[in-house]
């Protein structure tokens, strides 16, 4: 398995952008996004801290519904 980016929120937040999610709200520091699929997230941002590793986990696991091979391939592209 390999080792997932340490990522800010806001980073995140892009990242979901080029895999075509859109924001649909931002509720104070929390961003909540939807794909047209039907997949939702909610991301915090808080300045320039990064993600838990733990949420992060959670986010591409479940809401996101991708191995984290998967995610490091595209994070890596779009880096």
């Amino acid at each position: 398995m390999p080792q997932l980016p340490v990522l800010s929120g806001k980073e995140m937040v892009r990242i979901l952008q080029n895999l075509e999610f859109t924001i649909t709200r931002i509720n104070g520091s929390h961003f909540r996004l939807k794909h047209a699929d039907g997949r939702i997230t909610t991301i915090p941002v808080h300045g320039n801290e990064d993600l838990p590793k733990g949420l992060l986990r959670k986010i591409v696991r479940e809401d996101l519904e991708m191995d984290f091979d998967e995610f490091v391939r595209i994070y890596n592209k779009i880096k």
